[in-house]
């Protein structure tokens, strides 16, 4: 296939960014998005051109490190991580708009590649539990309900992509911090600090930025993990009891 690519190029997040347009030739169907932009920069190489910058690591779908907006949809037309994404998922002669996440809370660091450690904090800010040093429990030990692990291992498959931020209107990262939330609260692990925790992450989520959650959906429509906007609910829900039963975060 040939494809045009009209490409945000930008120095670096103190420089004012444009589009620029690319052609590419010889894409093959079976190229993943990422190795189509490898192909790219290696033609820009070779010109002495500047390589596009952009965010990888595992290329299996598993990591979150990739993620780009392809003609405003993030992750591309495929409800997947970018790197998972292939090419015969365009035709031959399209014209692709590739941008970077696009929030407060995810300044530009080059190009495509964006900073992405507000995510880091968020979790620091009580993303854990407290548990006894020594030998490991045995696995049986605490009995869960089957309905709460499944809920607590589908809100644990979020990779922190960040795609719900760049989809969300609001740039809400909402459906991220829900997914953190809700995997640790739904456990009996993670209950002496369920209060706290929602109230420190949810803080923390404010203090990076981000937009406030308004129930559009569009975060859930485009996660690689297809985490549900239920998840969202049941963090308001730990939220409001959290407040009403006035617990205080604590350093």
């Amino acid at each position: 296939m040939s494809l045009t690519l009209n490409i945000w190029r930008q120095r670096d997040r103190t420089k004012k960014g444009k589009m620029v347009t690319y052609h590419v030739t010889d894409v093959s169907p079976d190229m993943s998005f990422l190795e189509m932009l490898d192909v790219l920069n290696e033609k820009l190489i070779l010109s002495d051109d500047d390589p596009i910058a952009f965010d990888h690591d595992c290329r299996e779908g598993i990591c979150g490190s990739c993620g780009v907006m392809i003609d405003g949809i993030a992750h591309g037309p495929e409800q997947t991580a970018v790197c998972q994404l292939h090419m015969r998922s365009f035709k031959d002669g399209d014209v692709l708009d590739i941008e970077p996440w696009r929030s407060g809370g995810f300044p530009v660091v080059k190009d495509l590649a964006v900073d992405r450690s507000a995510f880091d904090r968020i979790i620091s800010a009580a993303g854990f539990i407290s548990a006894p040093t020594g030998t490991a429990p045995d696995a049986h030990a605490t009995p869960v309900p089957k309905g709460d692990s499944d809920a607590a291992f589908d809100a644990a498959t979020c990779i922190g992509c960040g795609a719900c931020v760049a989809a969300c209107p609001n740039g809400s990262a909402m459906l991220f911090t829900a997914a953190k939330v809700a995997h640790l609260g739904l456990m009996p692990q993670g209950q002496p600090e369920r209060d706290t925790r929602v109230l420190k992450m949810v803080a923390q989520q404010d203090a990076e930025d981000f937009g406030g959650c308004s129930n559009i959906g569009e975060c859930s429509a485009v996660c690689p993990k297809g985490i549900s906007m239920e998840t969202i609910s049941r963090l308001n829900h730990d939220l409001l009891g959290a407040l009403r039963a006035g617990a205080v975060p604590t350093s």
